[in-house]
């Protein structure tokens, strides 16, 4: 079905759509996690040359294929082949997968943007405990923010198999969030070009906001410190590698379909070219400067702990040797402890156990990403900033943007080819259509807003799309190199942009991208092999901390499902087309 006129009112839009897409969460939770990891500033080394040989040439593809193709991610691989078929069904699963835990986020956004108007913040302190004599026990054991996001927000069980309650909250929080989605896809995925202006442009006012108030916080310089001192060592290790690659390949939402169906409403003579360059830049750009906001929160925070770790070593030595308020102080401690340790042996080994060993690089070190990062990590510095509360609505409301943004991109995947089916188009309006995937991801969403529900959160966030993303988008390098033709292509690309491909975008294509995908699938392969019993994160009150606990059979069958129910459906749409035919062929063939 023709796309009777292009979505985008011009190609500044198209460009918005995209970026709203692509510069999501990950660019603010995972990015600077990775830098933390794998080598602060060493770790861009790598990055960038992913990017270059990974992220641009295959963020190309995705958009020229959807533009000349003028469908969604079914109908495009099926006109390249019929054989084809199952790569776009397998994009419109995992999207479909995607779609139904992601917007849990945006709950949870939702919810701390709710308590964000209250002063004190909720997670600032301890609540009382029943009877109002001391802090609650699951509270004390651990902080404010961990005990508000595991117990207050989440209500977590303590492992997969209790699966617990509804929480209504949650599940209150979640229909919102599936609210908004709609109203923004209102009539299909044309409604999307006025909403992408807002959630592509809101979150930068924001962090630009964040900038300027995190590089005027104490000791935010040596989180920046941490983050620009490269660790060369690391340029050594495959981990750092590989994780720069997905991160690319995550980041820019290749395989969803997504980019596909935006690009599929633009106009025949749209340059794709120029902007597959300007969106990877703009996302990488952004990744850097989110990471640069982050870092001088974590330095903030890691100075914040640092400080009053040492005020309360300071304060417990002072009292118990009766020392002089004021003669002991940060930069005599390690002195001080030396003498009072062989002064008074027997005493001060009493009090060991309550001397903490107070280290910012130990601080700095303590790596943390995704939830963690967003929702404790960040509460735990906002709560100790001036007028808390303002910087706690800004942040949230900046992560709502980036997850409804990622949304409208996901929908959009599966909206796309369902509006391309001359079968639904004649029964079903727009409206109807995209109320309908919005109200099945919703009910099955409810899911996650159980006792349980985040450890099923983890589960798809972790095997719902990776694999699976990895052998569609090499499918779909192969297909468009070695089955559609690159020299097809090269005309197609010169009959829309007005030149042919440079030699770079064709060898990228045609040899470099293909290898580096199945390096990546290879070690994944590994890794799972290697890993044994899939394991996962348990929150345990008793000891206010996260403990680790195997994967109960039925979790692994579920593992195993989602990541069947993506990648079967290559070879089965391949399989069912060659029977098909052979079918026809049968029933046309001459009776003798």
């Amino acid at each position: 079905m023709e796309k009777s006129r292009p979505l985008w009112d011009n190609p500044l839009q198209f460009v918005f759509a995209c970026i709203s897409y692509a510069v999501g969460l990950g660019n603010v939770w995972r990015f600077p996690y990775l830098c933390q990891m794998y080598g602060g500033g060493g770790f861009l080394i790598p990055y960038f040359i992913m990017l270059v040989v990974e992220g641009m040439p295959l963020l190309y593809l995705e958009l020229a294929v959807g533009q000349r193709m003028r469908r969604g991610s079914i109908g495009a691989w099926k006109m390249i082949s019929p054989y084809l078929c199952g790569v776009g069904v397998a994009s419109v699963v995992v999207s479909f997968f995607l779609s139904m835990y992601y917007n849990v986020i945006n709950a949870w956004a939702f919810w701390y943007l709710f308590h964000s108007f209250q002063d004190p913040l909720p997670w600032a302190s301890c609540p009382l405990n029943g009877n109002r004599t001391g802090d609650e026990a699951e509270c004390a054991r651990t902080s404010p923010t961990q005990y508000f996001w595991y117990r207050r927000t989440l209500n977590i069980a303590p492992s997969l198999e209790a699966a617990g309650a509804l929480q209504w909250e949650q599940a209150l929080c979640l229909t919102l969030a599936w609210l908004l989605v709609y109203l923004c896809i209102l009539r299909g995925t044309e409604s999307t070009g006025k909403v992408v202006y807002v959630t592509a442009s809101l979150p930068y006012c924001v962090l630009i906001i964040y900038l300027i108030r995190g590089l005027t916080l104490h000791g935010a310089v040596n989180g920046l410190i941490y983050m620009f001192t490269p660790k060369l060592e690391q340029l050594a290790n495959p981990k750092a590698w590989i994780s720069a690659a997905t991160q690319i390949f995550f980041s820019l939402g290749l395989g969803f379909g997504s980019l596909i169906a935006f690009a599929s409403y633009n106009e025949p003579s749209n340059n794709c070219e120029r902007h597959a360059v300007v969106v990877s830049l703009i996302n990488s750009a952004t990744s850097i400067f989110a990471s640069i906001v982050t870092f001088s929160i974590y330095g903030f925070k890691a100075t914040f702990n640092y400080e009053s770790c040492m005020s309360k070593v300071i304060l417990l030595l002072t009292n118990a040797f009766d020392l002089e308020e004021g003669s002991l102080t940060a930069d005599n401690l390690g002195a001080v402890q030396g003498h009072l340790q062989a002064a008074h042996p027997q005493r001060y080994a009493e009090l060991q156990p309550q001397l903490k060993n107070c280290s910012l690089e130990a601080e700095l070190d303590t790596a943390v990403q995704g939830t963690g990062l967003a929702f404790i990590v960040y509460s735990e510095a906002i709560k100790n900033m001036e007028v808390p509360q303002l910087y706690s609505v800004l942040y949230f409301v900046m992560l709502l943007m980036l997850g409804i943004g990622s949304m409208l991109g996901n929908t959009a995947a599966i909206l796309t080819p369902l509006t391309d089916s001359k079968f639904i188009a004649s029964h079903l309006s727009k409206e109807v259509v995209s109320g309908l995937v919005c109200f099945i991801n919703c009910i099955i969403g409810l899911i996650f807003t159980m006792e349980a529900g985040n450890y099923w959160f983890d589960i798809f966030n972790d095997y719902a799309a990776t694999l699976s993303l990895l052998l569609i988008v090499l499918v779909e390098t192969i297909a468009v190199c070695y089955v559609y033709g690159i020299r097809r292509f090269e005309k197609d690309l010169h009959t829309m942009i007005g030149h042919k491909p440079s030699w770079y975008w064709k060898v990228m294509w045609a040899f470099a991208s293909p290898l580096l995908i199945i390096s990546l699938f290879i070690f994944y392969i590994t890794d799972y092999i290697l890993t044994g019993t899939l394991q996962y994160q348990a929150w345990d009150a008793a000891q206010g901390q996260l403990v680790t606990k195997d994967y109960p059979g039925y979790a692994l069958a579920v593992i195993g499902l989602l990541v069947a129910a993506s990648t079967m459906c290559i070879p089965l749409g391949a399989l069912l087309t060659l029977a098909r035919r052979r079918l026809r062929r049968g029933r046309a063939r001459p009776v003798a």
